[in-house]
Formats: structure tokens, C-alpha cells, sequence
């Protein structure tokens, strides 16, 4: 029997969601202090969760009608509410996170899908972005084994904690962004603050002598156990680059970026002054980021302000949405590649092959 056509739920519109803050080893208070961030404990904080369907972290939707019921308990009530037509995953696709590396986070590993199936038992891998909001004069990243390197060297590169022996040192300026495929071995920081997207995964493999959660040493039967689980886990050949994105104009003061894209997730920013709106429509959900001074946004029959650093949850049914400017801001979402992205970029003058580079793809294709 054919399902009729779902309704759009009443009282389903802009979900606030509750945050998670880890207080890992490498944090500090530059969310709070730099981003201005409300509402975080008083102490050193590496990470905020700001939209999670992770088991064991999942967001809560904080007020409205949805209020008290998990972001995966929506997902699963308003499927195609949420995320748009045909819509039929049981978790929600995306994690994003406000990262401060005041100190260096530990060089680790995300399975891609196949890794993580094959290897950790797991549905799906972890590819990820980081989009740099700040970050000191001189700072880098690591992100790639170096050509040439091979499975045994970048094994014993590991063992001896001689990074930069075997991984690509890159440098690191705020507004550019990378996009990591799984498989790729990275770290960065210090002095480093990062609005991260990626797949719903938790994935993961550390090189590091010591656990990022309070700087307890690790053994050195499970030191060797990790470095043989990263090691196999590992894309050899997996050498992304910074890029400052592509820009379209919006509007008469409205500015759109398109950070990156794939088949995993896109981030775009938006920043508008005051002469018009930042006007946007979209047919699935959208993560809304705050990277700026408080604003006020309107989306579909939902109003409210959006204060600095807070993330609001934009479900599919909501369509449209209008933020008074001036404001700057990150739109994160599940895309339709040629629909959201490069429609609009070929439209705007950027050749196709161009497009070609900039839009990763699944490994493989």
C-alpha cells in the first residue's frame, strides 16, 4: 500500500538544541572569551556540540513542542519534516562542533565508511571540515602522510612521536577551510579556533602516548594496539588542501561562501550588512551557526534571535529563511550537489572544471 504524503507536523519549526561541552586536554576558553559563547562552565572547554545525533551525546531540543525529546527522536517522528522528501535514514547526518585548540589536539585518525565497517563495527566513517574562524600568526596544521611514505615508516614515524617526519605540516589562517576525507591523519592547534562539520561518527584512532580526555598516560600494549588499528585505517594518498571558498553575491551587501562541498555534508557562509537581508531558501535541514554578533532570524512561522556562537536547527519544512543583517553566519546541511551547489556556482561564472576540484567526491569516484 502506497504511504500517503506526509503533512507538515504542527508546531514543528526552528529546533534549539542543548550543547554539549567537553573539557578535553588541548581546550581553553576562547569559545567562551573569543566567541562569546553564553551559558559554558567556568572551566577550560575544548569542545561544543552544537547539533548531535552521536549515541551517548545527542542533542535535546530545548523549547518549542519538541522540547525535551531528543534531535534523533524528531528525526524519527518528522523524517521528511526534518530533512525533506524521501527522507529515510534513522540518524540525523550531521555533527558540528565549535573546537578550541588553545593547545594541540592529539594526531588521530577517522575511519572512512569502509574502515569503519570492515574495522570498528560501525555504519559510517567520519570524513570532516574545519572552517578556521581564528587563528595566532604562525599557526599550522597537520593533515596527510607525505608522499613516499609508506604503511612500515609511518608506523615507526608514530612510535617514536616524530610527526613531522611522516605528515604534512600546513599552514593555517583564519576564513580558510579543509575538507578531511576519512582515512586522513591530522591534528591541530595551538592557538586555533575551529567551527567543525562532519558525519554523525565518533570514530576514531589517537597516536598519542597519553588520552585526550585528562592527560592519563597510555599503556604501552594499548599505545601499540592504536597505532596498529590507525595505521590500517590509514589513506596513504589522502593530501587535502586549504581553500578560501567560492563566493557569490546575494544580495546588494549579502555575500555568500561556499566553504566546501560533498557528498557528506556542505558549509557555506553568509554575511549581509544592512542594506538588505540575508535571504535563503533550502528544501532540507539546515544547521544555522552564529559567527557573529547576535542576530535576529526569521524561518518559516518561527522568529527569534540567534545570540553569538548558539545554533539553531532549521528543519526542511520551514523553507525559507531571513536574517537581518549585519550578521555572519554558517549554514551547514545534506546537499544536493548539483541543485545546491553547483547550479548555483556555474550560474555565478565558476567553470566546471573548477567545480570538478573544489566538490570532493566518494572514494572511488
Amino acid at each position: 500500500m502506497t504511504r500517503p504524503p506526509q503533512q507538515d507536523p504542527p508546531g514543528l519549526t526552528a529546533l534549539r538544541l542543548s550543547v554539549t561541552a567537553r573539557p578535553l586536554v588541548f581546550g581553553g576558553h576562547a569559545i567562551a572569551r573569543r566567541l562569546g559563547k553564553e551559558g559554558l562552565p567556568d572551566w577550560s572547554i575544548a569542545e561544543t556540540w552544537e547539533c548531535s545525533d552521536v549515541a551517548g551525546n545527542r542533542s535535546v531540543v530545548t523549547d518549542g513542542p519538541q522540547a525535551g525529546q531528543s534531535l534523533h527522536r524528531v528525526l524519527a517522528d518528522h523524517p521528511e519534516a526534518l530533512m525533506g522528501p524521501g527522507w529515510s535514514g534513522g540518524t540525523f547526518p550531521l555533527l558540528t562542533k565549535f573546537i578550541d585548540a588553545s593547545g594541540t589536539l592529539p594526531v588521530h585518525v577517522h575511519a572512512d565508511d569502509a574502515a569503519a565497517r570492515r574495522l570498528e563495527n560501525q555504519p559510517n566513517g567520519k570524513t570532516e571540515a574545519w572552517h578556521i574562524l581564528d587563528a595566532a600568526p604562525g599557526a599550522t596544521a597537520l593533515c596527510g602522510v607525505r608522499k613516499g611514505v609508506t604503511a612500515d615508516r609511518l608506523r615507526a614515524a608514530l612510535e617514536a612521536q616524530d610527526f613531522d617526519a611522516v605528515l604534512r605540516r600546513l599552514p593555517v589562517r583564519a576564513g580558510e577551510t579543509l575538507y578531511v576525507p576519512g582515512g586522513t591523519p591530522h591534528s591541530f592547534g595551538p592557538d586555533t579556533l575551529v567551527y567543525e562539520i562532519e558525519q554523525t561518527s565518533d570514530v576514531q584512532q589517537h597516536a598519542m602516548r597519553w588520552n585526550m580526555e585528562d592527560g592519563s598516560p597510555v599503556g604501552d600494549e594499548e599505545f601499540r594496539t592504536n597505532l596498529d588499528m590507525l595505521v590500517r585505517q590509514t589513506d596513504l594518498e589522502s593530501r587535502p588542501e586549504f581553500t578560501p571558498g567560492l563566493s557569490i553575491a546575494a544580495g546588494d551587501g549579502v555575500e555568500r561562501t561556499v566553504l566546501c562541498a560533498g557528498p557528506y555534508f556542505a558549509l557555506e557562509r553568509w554575511r549581509a550588512g544592512t542594506v538588505e537581508p540575508l535571504r535563503r531558501s533550502f528544501a532540507t535541514a539546515q544547521i544555522l551557526s552564529n559567527a557573529g554578533a547576535p542576530v535576529r532570524v526569521r524561518a518559516g512561522t518561527w522568529s527569534g534571535e540567534l545570540g553569538r556562537a548558539e545554533t539553531v536547527l532549521l528543519p526542511a519544512v520551514c523553507r525559507d529563511v531571513e536574517i537581518t543583517g549585519p550578521a555572519d553566519v554558517l549554514f551547514g546541511y545534506l546537499p544536493d550537489l548539483d541543485r545546491d551547489v553547483r547550479e548555483p556556482l556555474l550560474a555565478a561564472g565558476y567553470p566546471l572544471p573548477l567545480l570538478r576540484r573544489f566538490i570532493a567526491s566518494h572514494p572511488g569516484t
